[in-house]
């Protein structure tokens, strides 16, 4: 796949589910998996969004993190699935992919820094979501039947462009989403 002459070089599948309280053996999607979503840390974690990601099943960080100490602060919430962004270098980055699909429950998300690098048609790939950062604007939006996310920037403020993160909410039929600006 190419986009804008690069090539989508990962692409890495996740398989998740949410456990039921009859017992840590019994997957299912009955009562809902809720995936919190960050970008453009650029090395800042708020404590606001810290405590805003507490309680959540999986987060997902998308790209600009600016550091592994953000992953590491935030795996002890939950698990993280992160991309690289344009702005993550090192070698630490290295190990990052650019494109990261992920499976939760019965719903294929994909994950990407920069939403014009995706190289494909999102319905016809049969992603429920796509998840991205880099512009620094949260927006929700739905396209030919999938959701668009980009939770915006947990970082350093941007112009007048609020500090924000997003929420996802999969249960077996559908997705929903939301945007939390932080105070």
């Amino acid at each position: 796949m190419f986009a804008h002459g690069r090539l989508l070089d990962h692409h890495i599948l996740v398989r998740a589910f949410a456990r039921r309280a009859a017992g840590p053996h019994t997957l299912c999607m009955a009562a809902g998996i809720t995936v919190g979503l960050i970008s453009d840390t650029h090395g800042l974690l708020r404590p606001q969004a810290l405590r805003a990601l507490e309680g959540v099943d999986h987060i997902v960080h998308a790209g600009d993190i600016g550091g592994p100490e953000v992953l590491a602060s935030l795996e002890t919430i939950a698990p993280v699935y992160a991309v690289r962004g344009n702005n993550d270098r090192g070698a630490w980055a290295d190990a990052l992919p650019h494109t990261r699909i992920l499976e939760l429950g019965a719903h294929r998300l994909c994950v990407l820094h920069d939403l014009g690098a995706l190289a494909l048609d999102a319905a016809a790939a049969g992603y429920a979501a796509v998840i991205s950062g880099h512009s620094h604007r949260p927006r929700l939006e739905q396209r030919a039947g999938v959701l668009f996310v980009n939770p915006g920037s947990a970082g350093p403020r941007r112009f007048s462009l609020p500090v924000a993160i997003g929420f996802l909410r999969l249960d077996s039929r559908r997705v929903r989403a939301r945007i939390q600006e932080l105070a």
